[in-house]
């Protein structure tokens, strides 16, 4: 995404995804650091638009567009549009927000707004969010960039595009190291799962049990075991030789993922250690602790 292409641009970002799914909140957050915001630009203008803007005086630096299915009702729509972009030379990344199916029927309960297929079509909701899912299918495969929102606040979701896309002209793969737990469901972004529950778990000691893996107390618990240091050795071992293989083949994103029961304790201790170790190595990950407010 760095040099400028044919249009002139540095910077194109394509938001897309499910309805619902955040695009607006993802928007703001990219408006925050820097891009030039354009949402619902109909699938046939989206060429146009960029041809204009680089012959303009001044020229977009750095701009990101959401094209969804109320900008092209089709598969095929969203390839042809994709399509004339690489035909004219214009470099483009894609990002694809996404939900499950219950939690983006919740929001729009929660809101009282219809589904934009609801609009146009006597479907319900469940059925809009099914067909939006099946015409998004092939661009959700292209996406470069995915971030699943199902249990993400406002502020972790600012957060993880802030992560990602305020690093992309520094480093050559954004780079997330998260915790979670177990209980609250397997991050879907997650490239590589890391599973800590193996080690003795410090919430069933009284006076760490309302604490955190960010709390020295509970770091230093962990990090008592011998089991605990050489499964620490052999993760930062695994990530120093595997991280220059994805860079080499061109991944644009990683999120590795730590999880433990709750993703209080032991998964935020470990994705702390490996984020510190990981800097000391050239990297600048993104840290997430996803469950750390949990009851």
């Amino acid at each position: 995404m760095k040099g400028q292409d044919e249009s002139g641009m540095r910077e194109l970002l394509i938001v897309t995804g499910l309805s619902g799914a955040g695009k607006s909140l993802a928007m703001h957050a990219l408006e925050d650091i820097g891009y030039y915001c354009i949402d619902n630009i109909p699938a046939n203008l989206l060429v146009r638009l960029l041809e204009f803007a680089g012959h303009s005086e001044q020229p977009l630096e750095r701009a990101a567009i959401v094209l969804d299915v109320r900008g092209a009702r089709s598969a095929q729509e969203f390839s042809q549009a994709l399509g004339q972009l690489r035909e004219k030379g214009i470099i483009y990344r894609l990002l694809f927000l996404d939900a499950g199916d219950e939690v983006l029927e919740r929001r729009y309960k929660e809101t009282r707004r219809r589904h934009p297929l609801c609009l146009e079509e006597d479907i319900s909701t469940s059925q809009a969010i099914q067909k939006e899912r099946a015409i998004l299918e092939p661009v959700f495969e292209a996406a470069d960039y995915h971030i699943d929102t199902s249990l993400l606040s406002t502020a972790q979701l600012k957060d993880r595009v802030v992560s990602l896309f305020a690093s992309c002209t520094r480093d050559a793969m954004a780079l997330t190291v998260m915790s979670f737990g177990f209980k609250y469901g397997t991050p879907k972004e997650a490239d590589i799962v890391l599973d800590v529950r193996c080690l003795p778990n410090p919430f069933y000691v009284p006076e760490l049990k309302a604490k955190t893996g960010c709390d020295q107390e509970v770091a230093g618990y962990v990090m008592s075991f011998p089991e605990a240091q050489q499964l620490l050795r052999r993760i930062t071992e695994l990530l120093e030789f595997s991280l220059p293989l994805y860079v080499k083949e061109g991944k644009s994103q990683l999120t590795v993922a730590f999880g433990c029961t709750g993703g209080k304790h032991r998964s935020i201790t470990f994705a702390r250690l490996v984020a510190e170790h990981l800097c000391t190595l050239g990297y600048h990950p993104s840290v997430q602790h996803r469950d750390i407010r949990r009851i």
